[in-house]
């Protein structure tokens, strides 16, 4: 898609100022920090509004995990990279010498920022239309197809939440090597979030990853 344009020049270059290129820079310009701060919360409003209206069924805890599937480091990222934010970034020698156009982290941060300078210069209609079109309108079918495997959307609810990854574990087999029970428990930093059983390690896993989400959630 057409990248919106920001009316307000200096805007649109503070969203792509990385404070490393701060140090080197010799105009005195403001980093890309406080509009990230601005953007994040905004994207969260966005998406936020989008899942309560669409899916009406759906209890906080769902719609949390739901929000935090679309709106983490990867998503932005994925979003950013597709606009060529990473041409636009204003980088130090360093971060441009360990290739921090491709840095996942720095291309988030930059897509944070330039909603939070898009909010400024056009108001929250032209936002919100920008956020669906980026990143609502292609991620129905991944949050369709998470909500089917419970063990992916723990995967990204975990890394998003909690920057770390979950742990499965067999604790228990029970009855006939035809009939066995497994039972699995999902370890996140040590520390059981969930349980499940099942007559596959897959199954007892799905089910381990469902409780899981379900406290995580709350």
């Amino acid at each position: 898609m057409n990248l919106p344009k920001i009316n307000n020049s200096k805007l649109f270059k503070q969203a792509f100022t990385h404070r490393s290129y701060l140090n080197e820079a010799k105009e005195k310009i403001p980093s890309n920090e406080r509009l990230e701060f601005l953007g994040d919360s905004i994207i969260s409003l966005v998406v936020s509004n989008f899942l309560f209206k669409k899916y009406e069924d759906y209890d906080e805890g769902k719609l949390t995990n739901l929000r935090s599937l679309i709106v983490n480091t990867k998503s932005l990222a994925i979003a950013a990279k597709e606009l060529n934010f990473g041409e636009l970034l204003l980088l130090s020698k360093g971060e441009e010498e360990s290739k921090g156009r491709q840095n996942q982290s720095l291309l988030a941060d930059s897509f944070e920022a330039f909603v939070g300078a898009l909010f400024i210069d056009q108001g929250l209609e032209t936002v919100s239309e920008f956020i669906k079109n980026v990143l609502l309108n292609k991620l129905e079918d991944l949050i369709e197809g998470s909500l089917k495997d419970p063990k992916s959307l723990l995967q990204e609810l975990v890394q998003s939440k909690m920057k770390s990854s979950p742990i499965y574990k067999v604790m228990r087999e029970a009855g006939p090597s035809h009939a066995k029970l497994f039972s699995v428990a999902v370890f996140v930093k040590e520390k059981i979030y969930g349980e499940g059983t099942g007559k596959s390690k897959q199954e007892a896993e799905e089910n381990a990853a469902k409780e899981a989400l379900e406290k995580i959630g709350k």
